[in-house]
């Protein structure tokens, strides 16, 4: 259901998806979505109530950014609004969006659609197109009335970003602040000669003065807005110079598939598409500074260990792309010495025969620093298997983030983990497996 600025409609779902979609295309920013818990009185209780890339859970789970997908030309920002689970005190759902390296004016064919969780049916849809020099917009809101929720379409822009944006909700941010200029010295002036002080005479006593206040309680440390985006043109950085120097880093892959079927892959993505029991596995070569190689996937419940080699683990085993998290690796970085180089990678176990119309976000987030985050590109060839990311050891405990979204067709017999390792130059001897 199309609507114009203002307008509302009843949600009559428990549980929506709401989905910020763009067309990408070259000069086009990147965008991201997010939104903001308020209270009656307009403002956030706390900046636990903003859901965005840097914090993308609320505590109460009812609001979560579940990340990016692309393909067909458009690319797509989701977050997962559980209405059911809103807590009394939060009155509206602010639904937000900022651009990373632009304007909206130059973001082509803006939309919020608020879908069914459950079904998928298309709720509302705003389509905005007078923006200009816009770096966030408010594009629309879910908010209670008697005890029901409804959608209106917003479409306030603001020039100041996400920064801005937050602020005026009563979020505290982690902003550098540009230093002022320094005061320009004062001018010598002519001191007056010291003469002696007169004989003391008797003081009456002095009043009593008011006990000191007491010293304000400690707040919490404002939210960082940081992020790093890797593309083809910058496909580095070191986790270690972003601040990831200790702590779990979590390595998230999250995907949808879409039904936009065209070209060569047209019958393997409606196959894949069509494919309930479709299975993709995160995995990870490792070789650690011993010279001890391995890897670490659900396949032969070679799941690792945080606390002991490999210092990675992985916590989750998604079959069909509908868990909200996906599935997810952590490196332990408090043995970041112990780690010689990490290749992430995925693989389809069963359910398709190619990653044709899979869209998929890969995202570095440290327990320390600005999360690492980008988006695979289009899968041209009959591809099984993706390298992602490579983690070395750049001396010193100084972690390189690689991007490789890098699509490899198996030969014939040979397994996507094999393939894989062939590519690399891992050299490890493989056997069948089974879950």
């Amino acid at each position: 259901m199309a609507m114009r600025k203002g307008t509302n409609v009843p949600i009559p779902a428990p549980s929506v998806r709401i989905e910020l979609g763009w067309r990408t295309g070259a000069g086009v920013p990147d965008a991201d979505a997010s939104a903001l818990l308020l209270q009656p009185s307009g403002k956030v209780r706390s900046d636990a109530d903003f859901v965005f890339y840097n914090q993308p859970a609320h505590s109460s789970g009812a609001v979560r950014h579940e990340g990016k997908s692309s393909g067909g030309g458009s690319v797509t920002d989701t977050l997962s609004v559980d209405l059911a689970e809103v807590e009394p005190s939060v009155e509206t759902v602010v639904l937000a969006a900022s651009t990373d390296g632009g304007t909206f004016g130059q973001v082509p064919g803006l939309t919020i659609r608020v879908l069914d969780a459950a079904g998928g049916a298309e709720l509302a849809r705003f389509d905005s197109d007078d923006a200009t020099v816009e770096t966030a917009f408010v594009l629309g809101e879910l908010y209670r009335r008697q005890g029901a929720w409804k959608f209106r379409a917003v479409g306030q822009g603001y020039g100041t970003g996400l920064a801005g944006l937050a602020t005026d909700y009563g979020i505290t941010v982690d902003e550098p602040q540009t230093p002022s200029a320094a005061a320009p010295a004062p001018a010598p002036v002519a001191q007056p000669v010291q003469t002696p002080p007169p004989a003391p005479v008797a003081q009456p006593p002095a009043p009593a003065q008011p006990p000191a206040p007491p010293a304000p309680a400690a707040t919490a440390a404002p939210l960082s807005l940081s992020k790093v985006t890797l593309t083809k043109q910058s496909p580095s950085v070191s986790l270690t110079k972003q601040g990831g120097t200790s702590g779990a880093l979590r390595v998230n892959l999250n995907w949808q598939v879409h039904k936009q079927f065209k070209g060569w892959g047209s019958k393997l993505g409606r196959a894949m598409a069509m494919h309930s029991d479709l299975d993709l596995d995160l995995c990870a070569l490792y070789e650690l500074t011993d010279g001890s190689k391995g890897v670490v996937q659900s396949l032969g419940n070679a799941f690792g260990s945080l606390h002991h080699p490999p210092y990675m683990l992985l916590d989750g085993d998604d079959r069909t792309g509908a868990v909200a998290s996906g599935e997810n690796l952590t490196l332990n970085l408090d043995h970041k010495d112990r780690l010689r180089r990490i290749l992430i990678f995925v693989t389809i176990y069963e359910g398709a025969r190619s990653f044709a119309d899979l869209n998929a976000t890969v995202t570095l987030q440290p327990q320390h620093g600005a999360p690492v985050d980008f988006s695979l590109d289009e899968c041209t060839v009959p591809s099984t298997v993706c390298a992602l990311a490579l983690i070395t050891n750049a001396g010193g405990g100084e972690l390189v983030v690689q991007r490789e979204a890098r699509y490899l067709v198996p030969e014939r017999g040979v397994s996507p983990q094999r393939t894989v390792d062939y590519a690399y130059g891992w050299g490890m001897n493989w056997t069948p497996g089974r879950k």
